[in-house]
């Protein structure tokens, strides 16, 4: 598997390309804005997209969904059903965040924990990973040794949890209990900033490190 990240929006969110090498077919995660940047990267890489993932409802994420599922006439799929009200809130949260316009659109699938989400020759493991927001979930993909995480977890950071919805011991859960476990070597792309692993946050992090648990 090949990953194309794409910073878009005034927020420099990271809009993945998660490209099928074999089939030269690829998957579109969190396309929060300038959709013609993400056609035109598919584009030069010569991969046919066949679908939107969403790892939450924030607008630097999810801004350009209804524009980019309906330009290429492809499904969308995720996130849990707890982010509804963040969708259905798109233009107010285009307005406040002075963002153009973002279309309220229904995910053609919700996605719950323990699901699975496929492209080209690929199968992605949906972990829901609230705490950031209630629906949040996190795309990984076993075979690549790498997980797409939204804003639950950062290169030395985590995600912010005093938006509606968060919940800061809800976010330290999934961490700890659902992405540490996959394994130290796993590569992870956040929504913001550099990729790392998750063995480099257990051991550095300095909000849910090994060194903050153990105090």
């Amino acid at each position: 598997m090949k990953v194309i990240v794409i910073p878009v929006t005034p927020f420099e969110q990271n809009c993945s390309i998660l490209i099928c090498e074999q089939s030269k077919r690829a998957a579109v995660v969190d396309p929060g804005g300038d959709v013609e940047r993400i056609l035109a990267a598919a584009d030069e890489a010569e991969v046919a997209v066949e679908k939107i993932l969403l790892t939450h409802g924030h607008i630097d994420h999810a801004g350009g969904v209804a524009e980019l599922a309906g330009r290429l006439n492809i499904p969308v799929e995720g996130p849990h059903p707890g982010d509804r009200f963040w969708i259905e809130q798109l233009p107010e949260q285009a307005s406040q965040f002075g963002f153009g316009k973002a279309d309220v659109f229904e995910p053609d699938r919700w996605l719950q924990d323990g699901d699975t989400v496929e492209f080209g020759e690929h199968e992605l493991q949906v972990i829901h990973a609230p705490g950031h927001t209630p629906g949040h979930v996190v795309f990984y993909a076993a075979d690549a040794g790498l997980a797409v995480v939204g804003d639950v977890l950062f290169k030395g950071s985590i995600g912010r949890t005093d938006f509606p919805g968060g919940n800061h011991q809800q976010l330290l859960d999934s961490i700890r209990g659902k992405l540490f476990p996959l394994g130290d070597d796993i590569g992870f792309v956040p929504g913001h900033g550099p990729a790392s692993t998750f063995g480099d946050e257990r051991r550095h992090n300095p909000f849910v490190g090994d060194a903050v648990q153990a105090e």
